[in-house]
């Protein structure tokens, strides 16, 4: 299935089950703003539950924060993004479409990449077992031709924004003849700066409103506590500030579902350090997060860093995790080290001393910060991504039969277990609803009598249920029960009173949590 196909149907997958829904749809939607439907909620709740937990509870030295979305406005001027928290704008004249410049080039690079895969793609159903990859991109000429193509755009396009030469930025989008995907024309504007934060007005009257912005980052709530949090916790460098917040940001190009949106949730932990060791941590903190993101068990090669060309004006080192999409290779998470920017700033321009007395070193300073930064909705849909799964089974009459099944992680799943009794009577139902009664304060469970139990399997995998408990006229004489486990399908008979133990142990945030190390 082609990937773009692939993409459509986990839209509508989405949509159909319960996970996300276009916001204001009955007035015919919002451009790039997105509702959590009753599974999403759960699933994008458990997402955030695995994150904090892994900070907070397994680092004695971390600890949380919820600041509030409006700050004063100077707090935006010291950080820099008044002035800078720019990206790059094109209009297509034809189309009248607005574009982000730097994103039309990276698709092209994109192009480029697709092409080579293709290249050893078809290599690899040729060769078989003998392809050898490695030596294929170092000889292949179409490979290599791509690869310079490629080398040619990135080098020249990292130049331009790492120096944000505008007229630079439009020549190379000329000279590679990107044209608009909706008018396929090249009859483009100069590009200009376009500001990504969201204004309005605080206060009671017109006349005496002042202009406020929406956060669009959650790290400068963390900063402007950082006095707050480390005196009254008595807390010690290194330590760290976690918090899981909204965020704004009036984006150019909002686009590919989810994964770009003008209101979302971050995930981000500032990590305060002396100077001087900030790499070490850096390094450290890349290790830790790839960790993370591996331990769901969604193939490792759909991972990679992929270190920054054009670094933050706070930045002097930057990493993505990138995870392979449906679209591609797009960053889930950023890793930065922030150097003592943030604070330094806050300190000028509060006039407030904003310093640490390290009594190791006999020596105040103001700290250095590594960030990890996460985007909770663009999480969700990597995992929502890797977990979509289109299988062929034995249906009915030895017939071959598709079932669509969301391979969660069962400690992320929205629903832990289904039961379902096989008929509505002889006392079924009431067992069934006894059973749940019995585990409904340890996990999300639900109950399900409608259809057939077939088709009552197939909306629980569609849903990602772990766990589908049959009730039926054997379990009024013994109770036992029919347990049938999502992706083997396979069923076993146990015991009402092993049902706590069996889902506790596969349900478990423990199990990631063991595989972080």
């Amino acid at each position: 299935m082609a990937q773009e196909d692939l993409f459509k149907k986990l839209i509508a997958h989405c949509k159909e089950y319960g996970f996300v829904f276009p916001s204001s749809e009955i007035y015919d939607g919002l451009a790039a703003v997105y509702d959590y439907g009753q599974y999403g909620v759960e699933l994008k709740n458990n997402i955030k539950k695995y994150w904090w937990d892994s900070m907070v509870l397994l680092h004695e030295n971390v600890v949380g924060l919820d600041s509030a979305i409006f700050m004063h406005p100077t707090t935006w001027k010291a950080s820099g993004h008044v002035d800078a928290f720019n990206d790059p704008l094109i209009d297509n004249k034809d189309s009248k479409k607005r574009y982000r410049a730097d994103v039309l080039i990276e698709d092209q690079l994109a192009k480029y990449e697709a092409k080579i895969d293709k290249e050893i793609e078809k290599a690899k159903k040729k060769f078989g077992d003998s392809f050898d990859e490695a030596k294929f991109r170092e000889t292949n000429p179409r490979v290599l031709a791509n690869l310079e193509k490629w080398k040619e755009l990135h080098e020249r396009f990292s130049k331009s924004m790492n120096e944000m030469d505008l007229v630079d930025l439009k020549q190379i989008i000329i000279d590679y003849k990107i044209v608009c995907p909706i008018s396929g024309t090249s009859n483009w504007t100069d590009v200009r700066q376009f500001n990504l934060m969201f204004a309005t007005e605080m206060g009671s009257t017109a006349d005496g409103a002042s202009k406020v912005y929406l956060r669009p980052e959650t790290a400068q709530g963390i900063f402007v506590n950082y006095l707050n949090v480390q005196k009254t916790g008595r807390m010690k460098i290194p330590f760290g500030i976690a918090q899981i917040g909204k965020a704004f940001r009036n984006e150019i190009v909002a686009r590919q579902f989810i994964f770009r949106m003008r209101e979302f949730e971050q995930m981000e932990m500032q990590y305060f350090v002396r100077p001087g060791s900030e790499m070490e941590w850096f390094e450290k903190w890349k290790a830790t997060r790839m960790s993370w993101h591996k331990a769901l068990g969604f193939d490792d090669s759909n991972y990679r860093f992929h270190e920054h060309e054009k670094l933050a004006h706070y930045a002097n080192a930057a990493v993505d995790v990138e995870y392979k999409f449906p679209f591609g290779f797009k960053e889930v998470e950023g890793i930065h080290s922030r150097t003592n920017f943030d604070l330094s700033q806050h300190q000028e321009f509060s006039g407030k001393k904003i310093q640490y007395f390290d009594p190791e070193i006999n020596e105040s300073y103001v700290p250095y910060v590594i960030e990890t930064s996460i985007g909770v909705d663009r999480m969700f849909l990597q995992v929502v991504s890797a977990a979509y799964c289109e299988e062929e089974i034995e249906g009915a009459n030895g017939k071959k039969d598709t079932r669509v099944v969301m391979k969660l992680p069962p400690a992320l799943a929205p629903i832990k277990l289904t039961v379902m009794p096989l008929v509505k009577k002889d006392g079924l139902p009431e067992k069934a609803r006894a059973i749940i009664d019995t585990l409904k304060f340890e996990f999300n469970c639900q109950y399900d009598e409608k259809d057939s139990i077939g088709k009552r399997y197939r909306r629980q995998d569609a849903i990602g249920t772990p766990f589908c408990i049959t009730v039926d006229h054997q379990t009024v004489e013994d109770n036992t029960v029919t347990v049938r486990y999502r992706d083997t399908m396979k069923q076993e008979r146990v015991a009402i009173g092993e049902l706590r133990n069996i889902i506790h142990d596969q349900v478990s945030y423990k199990n990631l949590f063991e595989k972080l190390g």
